[in-house]
């Protein structure tokens, strides 16, 4: 696996408003890995992802993309390497499947290229890779959570960006539709090679589906490296205030994080000794 960075953050500064939520920020998004990025609400996970996008503008410091500042580079050409989810998309009412996915292929269009066969192959062959060709002509609003996910993932897939980025693709699912979307994030890693950067909040599914974890607290990265390097009872306890255990996931051999309470309640020492002795015993 190589090294080579394909987004990085130097000493980037963000906020809204008089707010700073963001500070001092450095990151390096590893080419050909899965980075999950962790935290408690209000960290600036999201807030980190819309500047790696160039969404928001940072206040200090700079977004490199290829070794690039990103700030500097023209907006299609950004729109044909990095390719961004939001938290919760949306589509106009009344807009296809088809369509929507069919945006995805607008970076490379221009006055004198128009809608060709390549991009009508695109578009169907992004729909065929996430199941959805049989859902084309249906409203997006009509499908279920998990199938406008894919939909959304066929929209970055169709726009053919070697980096997608991706806030909380998970949110409002529930644990199949859940395992379903990562299932595909995984494949659009391991069968067409894209670098994928994903904020999300279980932290189980974070390690067993990256490769990489970047945790933060208060608009800082306290860890980035390996699951099993990032995720320890000392880390959990320090980022997330959490008195948990971490043990190996059976199915999967990855970090698997069993939460035993909050550190900031005082239950006493006799109620945290009996907690833990009841996850050993599990």
């Amino acid at each position: 696996m190589t090294s080579v960075p394909r987004l990085r953050a130097e000493g980037v500064r963000l906020g809204y408003g008089d707010a700073v939520v963001v500070d001092g920020l450095d990151l390096d998004v590893v080419d050909g890995t899965v980075t999950a990025v962790i935290g408690p609400n209000g960290c600036g996970k999201s807030t980190v992802l819309r500047a790696l996008a160039r969404l928001l503008p940072t206040r200090a410091g700079h977004v490199w993309l290829d070794g690039e500042r990103i700030d500097r580079m023209p907006s299609r050409a950004v729109a044909k390497v990095l390719g961004v989810l939001p938290q919760a998309p949306t589509a106009p009412e009344g807009l296809t499947v088809a369509d929507l996915v069919a945006r995805g292929r607008h970076p490379h269009q221009a006055w004198y290229r128009q809608w060709s066969s390549d991009d009508e192959a695109a578009v169907a062959e992004a729909l065929a890779w996430t199941g959805m060709t049989d859902f084309a002509e249906r409203a997006v609003e009509t499908l279920s959570g998990g199938q406008r996910q894919r939909v959304w993932i066929s929209m970055a897939l169709a726009q053919g960006t070697d980096v997608v980025l991706l806030d909380e693709p998970t949110t409002f699912l529930d644990l199949a539709h859940q395992v379903d979307v990562l299932d595909l994030v995984e494949q659009l890693h391991t069968e067409r090679g894209r670098t994928v950067v994903m904020v999300l909040h279980d932290l189980n599914l974070a390690a067993r589906y990256a490769q990489r974890l970047v945790a933060m607290k208060a608009g800082r990265v306290v860890a980035s490296g390996t699951p099993h390097e990032v995720l320890t009872a000392d880390l959990l306890a320090e980022v997330f205030d959490l008195d948990a255990q971490v043990v190996v996931d059976p199915v999967a051999g990855t970090p698997l994080v069993i939460p035993v309470g909050r550190r900031h309640r005082d239950d006493g020492p006799r109620a945290t000794a009996l907690a833990r002795a009841s996850v050993q015993g599990a």
